[in-house]
């Protein structure tokens, strides 16, 4: 399973490349999931007409978001806890989504590869990789 990040799935929106192409890709082989943080994220930067919220909704159709569960929040406090007590934290959002990410197994696609990287555990799909 690939999971997409608020990232790649702007560059879709936007028709932005490598990412576009690349979330194009996944769901084209049904194999795309985002999670309810990127969600969350997506819909609090959209300009709220009824248009945009329409497309946003259709790419939650193709990419259905995996909730933040009670496991999926458990994972992530390790990750945050993991990454304070090192120094090099990635934001309680991103701890978000790589708790979510790791709990189901998938593999994180996203351009902020060096961010998500710090993560043990966590794999990283970089959109320009192909």
């Amino acid at each position: 399973m690939i999971i997409a990040d608020t990232d790649v799935l702007i560059d879709f929106l936007q028709g932005r490349q490598p990412g576009a192409q690349a979330v194009a890709d996944a769901i084209a082989a049904g194999q795309l999931s985002t999670t309810t943080v990127t969600a969350f994220e997506l819909l609090s930067a959209a300009r709220q007409t009824h248009h945009r919220f329409k497309v946003i909704s259709d790419l939650f159709d193709a990419a259905p978001p995996l909730p933040l569960d009670l496991n999926s929040a458990a994972k992530a406090a390790e990750v945050h806890r993991e990454l304070e007590r090192s120094g090099v934290s990635i934001g309680m959002a991103d701890s978000l989504i790589a708790g979510i990410v790791l709990h189901n197994g998938g593999k994180l696609l996203t351009r902020n590869k060096r961010h998500f990287e710090r993560v043990r555990d966590l794999l990283v799909l970089d959109p320009a990789s192909g």
